[in-house]
């Protein structure tokens, strides 16, 4: 042990046996490992400790918890000198504090049988090997915290020094001349006053969000023209905010803010700015770059709804997606074959989507793939969403 007061705990623990030889066994257990967590409670120290047998044994030591009197008469004792609670604080044990509550009449340190052993082994030593095991382990915890030993003695480390703070400051202030005193003021009084002066009316919202500062680019550093995009976004949605009252995304889920930021970007193909910026987002939303990328063609096709169109199919109540059939068929189109919401051409290249805001999603694959994209813009009507995308199997009505 390196502190005194932990080589005192042990010298409390070696006066209950004269059985040198169960002790020394109990502390090559300890050295060794064999003692599990250590439980403290007030009163109480309680640990499994692995001896012969392959199942561990129960081992607790009881120690006297200190009445509220002798708790007023420590905290007293502790709060008249500022370097008690320092050392407290700071995980020591001053002689000095425990020589004042032992004038207080105060024992904190358990004296020659003070500490009472069990265990469910077979050994009827007083302490079994056990037993003295896990004495020794609770000296090396009181080591390095002697709250251990005060919540033992009935008081947790926040209750001691909460109340220690609160003594302190009730002993200056009645050690502090009246003259010097700063009068005090209750809270209810304090807040009603308001002492402090109304904000400044906030500045006038601009016109527009502004340009973003400009981003140097450095080895290791983010894209600086990635960064432009984002701050640009952040600054059009800061505006809309403050102008409007609502943020233009605030409801989406951070998928869909992902796939909305990456398709605000440029539509002329994929810069190496821009592949950065996808994979970035889809690493960040758990996708890969292509889901991405398919994800960002709905988006631009129909906003939050065509890219619910692309990943989630849906049974449509009858009406208007049973119409549609009878009019492709009358404009000449090749049969589609219906699944849920979605009507195919088998083999083709050509695909339509309903969507629940009532609208048809147009969508293309290379013929015999299954492989679908979307395309051109949604209508009402299922012909005229074909016709709203180019044309590549003749499926097209002219």
């Amino acid at each position: 042990m390196s502190s005194w007061w932990g080589n005192a705990w042990v010298a409390s623990l070696e006066a209950l046996s004269l059985d040198t030889g169960r002790l020394e066994r109990g502390r090559r257990y300890a050295d060794g490992g064999r003692v599990a967590a250590v439980n403290v409670a007030p009163g109480r120290i309680l640990s499994y400790v692995q001896g012969s047998r392959p199942r561990p044994y129960r081992a607790e030591l009881r120690l006297r918890t200190l009445s509220d009197s002798d708790w007023d008469r420590f905290l007293d004792a502790a709060a008249a000198k500022p370097g008690h609670i320092a050392a407290l604080l700071d995980k020591d044990m001053p002689h000095s504090l425990v020589e004042a509550a032992a004038d207080a009449g105060v024992a904190l340190l358990p004296a020659p049988g003070d500490l009472v052993p069990s265990c469910s082994c077979p050994d009827s030593g007083r302490p079994c090997k056990h037993a003295a095991a896990l004495c020794y382990e609770t000296a090396a915890l009181l080591d390095s915290d002697p709250f251990v030993l005060l919540l033992m003695r009935g008081r947790s480390e926040r209750e001691l020094l909460d109340e220690l703070a609160r003594r302190n400051a009730a002993l200056s202030a009645r050690e502090q001349p009246a003259a010097t005193r700063t009068p005090g003021v209750p809270a209810r009084q304090a807040l009603a006053q308001r002492f402090l002066p109304p904000l400044p009316a906030p500045l006038a919202v601009g016109p527009h969000p502004g340009q973003p500062p400009a981003y140097p680019s450095a080895p290791g550093a983010p894209d600086p023209v990635a960064l432009d995009q984002l701050a640009t976004d952040a600054a059009v949605r800061a505006h809309t905010l403050l102008t409007t009252g609502s943020d233009p995304v605030g409801d989406l889920t951070a998928w869909q803010d992902a796939v909305r930021l990456a398709a605000s970007g440029p539509t002329a193909g994929l810069t190496a700015t821009t592949r950065t910026l996808y994979r970035d987002l889809a690493a960040a939303t758990g996708r890969n770059p292509t889901e991405l990328a398919r994800a960002v063609a709905a988006w631009r096709q129909g906003g939050k709804e065509g890219l619910a169109v692309l990943e989630s199919p849906w049974d449509p109540p009858a009406g208007p997606f049973d119409r549609a059939r009878p009019a492709l068929a009358a404009a000449g189109l090749p049969r589609f074959q219906p699944w849920r919401n979605q009507l195919t051409v088998p083999g083709g290249a050509h695909q339509l989507r309903f969507g629940k805001d009532h609208q048809w999603y147009a969508y293309e694959s290379d013929p015999g793939r299954d492989d679908w994209w979307p395309r051109g813009t949604p209508h009402t009507d299922p012909v005229e969403a074909l016709r709203g995308h180019s044309s590549g199997d003749g499926a097209h009505p002219r």
